[in-house]
């Protein structure tokens, strides 16, 4: 217990400001029975006696008296019939349906076990909570008032348990109403270790059976070097079963008052959920809306809106309501049926980066996508057939409206030596009508109609090689893919919208195309290859690994450099997993740059160790190339945590720039928690730059009293 008390009292000052009442945000226990007077009176003891003319029962050792769903146990028990009264003494011991147990040395209650007069009270409740009085009162098995009373959520300490807990609320008066699920204290104290810090002359708060309810959330305090001083007082309220909302005023000293908002529905088919804020700075008004709409039409149509924006490019870093370097909206519509799949809608796009001209963001509408598998015919083959309709429109800048259709047919088989093969082919039709493109060399931009129709085929083979052991099994497979499909077939006429973000990786290298849309294809005969290697049922863990690579018979300079496609032979990709849960788990992705025998990018994901240390990071490393929007980054991100003691965690974290050899982000972190209090702390510093956004300072803590409430501060 004196470990315990190591926090500093002074801290839980802060926590006077809970005494106006909480809420929890987070159904209840069903509520008691209806007049269950009918239902008979069941009690077993060692000893019985029934003293007919006074209609007394008397029963004595090992007493269990029950009555529809409560249960009292005790030494002796004393019933009169013509008052219905019982009385009982010596270890009681109340049980409720809700899961509470009253305890008491001396009890009156009535004989339907509802009402009555409890002396030396205490009471166990749901979540382990404690409750103590000196004498109290029972009223319709739903009120217990109590006087001279005690409540803690905190254990007892084991080398001495005469000691007061780590915190508590003694009142004159306490009520514990069941049916409004509340707990009410009147002149209360608050108390730490034993020593009384905060007094309030009235206090709430949900019982344990409270999920949500109505009230004021605890305020949280902080200063921010661009918004000065602030303070955050949010409200919860619950409108019904379905719907509630989050109301935060914010006040900061330099940037005046804010308001957030959150509300949420659930529907009978779908769900809505909105969060938005507002601000007024000495110029203008800021602020932001975030949506999430879906609803299930029937069990074939499903739709859904996301409406995201905001009025300012670093409002929401500033305010910290995220850190999105674009928002996308978008409504749609998809229906599922049998082995069709179709979807329409509209996407809009607002850019938070530096120097993006808003003009030259599309607008996208509509985008209709349709996928159809056919059945199996009797050779194992299935037909597909994909379609796509889409119409971009800039205030500055290409126009471009597009249908695309996917046509193919896809069969496997099996040799006899164990070799899987698919055979496949696709014919595809592209027709586009495109205004103001721009082509290189080229005086005037093209406007008018152009596509393309483009047959492929390809061949793959695969051969696992398994391998059973006691210790472990192993699958080795090699995997081959020819593919073959005409020179050529991206003129710059056919505006590039949807595939600029292409690469080479260890999960497109065996692939009939790369680019991740529709606008560019891979042409020219080129045969993918790799090998796969699994291990599988290794002291409860597994590994795996795969290296790849392609080859183009005719170079295509459609694919950037920075793609590792351009010229005839590819990068090298790969990839290893480790996984010894929960000790230790890794992946690691590698590029090659087969020209020059360097890496092109690395990326290292890890984590591993005990309770006592445990070190997680991941490491990223992109090579300078051309048309890489991540060119010559390198960085390093680690995180080192430890379980100090029973109570007591901590934790170390930083991202550093390698490449230019500095610290981007560091912080330290060190929690306290136990069953009924947590006290956590952060220290961080942000060297990111961005406009109207500066390196910055923190400092955080939060103190929680589990059951009643927390209170945060940043500084």
């Amino acid at each position: 217990m004196p470990t315990r008390l190591f926090i500093v009292a002074l801290i839980l000052l802060t926590i006077v400001g809970i005494g106006a009442g909480t809420a929890k945000a987070a159904g209840a226990s069903p509520a008691l029975d209806p007049d269950q007077r009918d239902l008979p009176i069941l009690f077993t003891a060692d000893e019985v006696s029934h003293d007919r003319a006074l209609s007394i029962v008397r029963a004595s050792g090992n007493v269990e008296i029950s009555h529809a769903d409560r249960v009292l146990l005790a030494d002796a028990v004393t019933y009169n019939q013509n008052l219905d009264l019982v009385t009982a003494t010596g270890n009681i011991a109340l049980l409720e349906s809700s899961g509470e147990v009253l305890f008491a040395e001396h009890m009156e209650i009535t004989g339907d076990l509802k009402s009555g007069v409890i002396e030396d009270f205490r009471a166990l409740l749901a979540d382990g909570s404690r409750l103590a009085a000196a004498g109290g009162r029972r009223q319709d098995g739903n009120l217990t008032e109590m006087r001279k009373g005690v409540y803690s959520p905190c254990n007892l300490c084991a080398e001495d348990p005469r000691a007061a807990p780590l915190w508590q609320v003694k009142a004159v008066s306490i009520v514990h109403d069941q049916e409004a699920k509340e707990i009410t204290y009147s002149d209360a104290w608050l108390e730490f270790a034993g020593l009384p810090i905060a007094y309030t002359p009235y206090l709430s708060h949900p019982d344990p059976s409270v999920k949500r309810k109505s009230g004021v959330l605890v305020p949280t305090f902080g200063d921010d070097s661009l918004l000065g001083l602030i303070v955050q007082a949010p409200y919860f309220w619950v409108i019904d079963d379905t719907k509630d909302a989050t109301i935060t005023p914010i006040i900061t000293t330099k940037e005046g008052p804010a308001l957030a908002l959150e509300y949420r529905q659930r529907l009978k088919k779908g769900e809505l959920q909105m969060s938005g804020s507002g601000a007024h700075d000495s110029s203008e008004f800021l602020g932001h809306v975030f949506s999430e709409f879906r609803y299930d039409i029937n069990d074939t149509w499903r739709g859904g809106v996301d409406f995201d924006r905001t009025t300012d490019d670093t409002y929401l870093r500033r305010y910290g309501f995220g850190n999105e370097r674009t928002l996308t909206s978008r409504g749609f519509v998809e229906g599922f049926r049998g082995r069709n799949y179709l979807t329409g809608g509209a996407y809009a796009f607002q850019s938070l980066e530096d120097g993006v001209d808003d003009a030259e963001i599309p607008l996208v509408l509509p985008i209709v996508d349709y996928n159809h598998v056919g059945t199996a015919d009797r050779f194992g083959g299935r037909p597909t057939f994909d379609a796509n309709l889409a119409v971009l429109t800039r205030e500055d800048g290409t126009d471009t409206r597009r249908l695309s259709t996917r046509a193919g047919y896809e069969v496997p088989f099996r040799d006899p030596i164990g070799g899987v093969y698919t055979l496949s082919a696709g014919l595809w039709g592209d027709g586009y009508h495109v205004s103001d493109q721009e082509i290189e060399g080229e005086p005037g931009a093209f406007s008018g109609v152009t596509g393309r129709v483009w047959p492929q085929a390809a061949l793959e083979w695969r051969m696992p090689f398994v391998r059973a052991d006691k210790a472990f099994d192993q699958v080795i497979e090699p995997v081959v893919q020819f593919v073959v499909s005409p020179i050529g077939g991206n003129p710059e006429e056919i505006p590039n919208e949807d595939s600029l973000d292409v690469e080479l990786a260890e999960n497109n290298v065996i692939s009939t195309d790369r680019f991740p849309g529709l606008d560019r294809v891979e042409g020219g005969a080129r045969i993918n290859y790799g090998l796969g290697w699994d291990l599988f049922r290794l002291a409860d863990g597994s590994a795996s690994a795969f290296v790849g690579q392609s080859y183009r018979f005719h170079a295509d300079s459609s694919p950037e450099p920075a793609s590792g496609l351009d010229g005839n032979l590819s990068d090298l990709v790969g990839t290893v997993d480790l996984t010894f849960l929960p000790w230790f788990d890794m992946q690691y992705r590698t590029r090659v740059d087969q020209s020059e025998w360097t890496f092109a990018r690395n990326e290292l994901g890890f984590g591993g160790g005990l309770k006592a240390l445990y070190l997680s990071g991941t490491y990223v490393y992109f090579a300078d190339e051309a048309g890489d929007e991540f060119q010559g980054r390198e960085e390093l991100t680690m995180t080192a945590r430890s379980q100090l003691t029973r109570f007591w965690r901590g934790r170390i974290f930083g991202t550093r720039d390698l490449a230019e050899n500095q610290q981007l982000r560091y912080g330290i972190g060190l929690t306290y928690e136990d069953e009924c209090f947590l006290f956590d702390t952060r220290l961080l510093r942000e060297e990111f730059r961005d406009r109207d956004l500066e390196p910055r300072d923190s400092l955080f803590f939060r103190i929680a009293l589990k059951t009643i409430g927390d209170l945060g501060f940043g500084l």
